[in-house]
């Protein structure tokens, strides 16, 4: 297939692009480099991919219109998978702006695009993170999701709502994922393992939010890349039992669904800490903290319908999953 990944050389969309290259698709990259975080990280992402045959870069921003639009009259992709987002619960707090323009603007031009480019399958990232204020454990596609507590959260059940319209006008098959902390090599300097691990290393105290006492469903990337794979290939149909008098928010009449892709297996940021400790050789200074604003206890896949569906398993545990980011990190950055 012709696949158009954006956010290419985040940390998700590259690991994804270079499944997508190594199995045989062809892939086409965009993204805007912006400067969120180390470019030269994101930089060294696209060189891997860069490599093969089957993959074109484009530079590009979601909210450029003209420019999403020219390349989707352009390459003229099968299937889409939207990863492209201004990312970050915290940093929604201070730029609140950015993410309409990215998250709200930039998700309706990939829309518009595989709207009038009929593209027959347009995966999207959503986030745990809209589940906000619900307790009830498990998170289920199925729960109401109308409390987000924090503008990102916001903007990814946005894109769930948006993503719905155009699949019942338009009869786009869309396919949303609610992504659970995921974590591995390559990923993400911003997340708090990641600054863990360096200000560990460093001799510097971390500071360990709401006293340590979250709960995080971590998923390791390669799993993460393995469910929307198995995803991007199945291209959803109407749910012919779905009915307005108890409307199930997960499916509808239109070609569309919700799954939750995860872990299912809630882990307490203090073994968290313990297991990168572990995996260091040293033990991190620690600064408790109370809880941050648009931050939440704690979070917890039922990943059901996407086991059920698509036959998705998550195979590695946090123990694994830190041992391979602690290798990575200290060969990529040589300490």
């Amino acid at each position: 297939m012709k696949v158009l990944v954006t956010g290419s050389a985040g940390f998700i969309g590259s690991a994804l692009s270079l499944r997508l290259l190594e199995r045989g698709d062809e892939v086409v990259g965009i993204d805007n480099l912006n400067d969120y975080y180390d470019v030269g990280l994101k930089q060294a992402r696209l060189e891997r991919t860069a490599a093969y045959t089957g993959y074109t870069d484009q530079r590009v921003s979601l909210e450029d219109r003209e420019g999403i639009a020219g390349i989707f009259r352009k390459f003229q992709p099968e299937r889409v998978v939207n990863l492209a987002a201004q990312a970050g619960v915290r940093y929604s707090l201070e730029n609140p702006l950015a993410y309409v323009e990215t998250n709200l603007l930039g998700f309706a031009n990939i829309l518009e695009g595989s709207r009038h480019n009929n593209v027959e399958h347009l995966v999207y990232a959503s986030s745990s993170s809209v589940y906000g204020s619900n307790t009830n454990m498990p998170f289920s596609v199925h729960d109401n999701v109308d409390h987000p507590v924090s503008l990102y959260a916001a903007s990814k059940k946005a894109n769930e709502l948006m993503a719905h319209t155009y699949s019942h006008l338009y009869r786009i098959p869309t396919t949303g994922l609610r992504f659970f902390t995921v974590y591995g090599p390559w990923g993400r300097p911003d997340m708090a393992y990641f600054s863990f691990t360096k200000k560990i290393l460093a001799g510097e105290p971390i500071d360990v939010f709401n006293n340590g006492n979250h709960q995080r469903d971590f998923t390791y990337i390669d799993d993460i890349v393995e469910g929307v794979i198995r995803v991007l290939d199945r291209v959803p149909e109407p749910n012919p039992d779905w009915s307005g008098d108890a409307p199930d928010s997960a499916t509808s009449t239109a070609p569309y669904r919700l799954y939750n892709i995860g872990n299912n297996e809630p882990v307490e940021l203090m073994h968290y800490i313990k297991v990168l400790e572990n995996c260091l050789g040293k033990k991190a200074e620690k600064n408790m903290l109370p809880m941050q604003p648009g931050d939440v206890q704690a979070t917890y896949a039922d990943v059901d319908e996407l086991v059920r569906d698509t036959g998705y398993q998550p195979a590695t545990t946090v123990a694994e999953g830190m041992a391979r980011f602690v290798d990575w990190y200290r060969e990529y950055y040589g300490v």
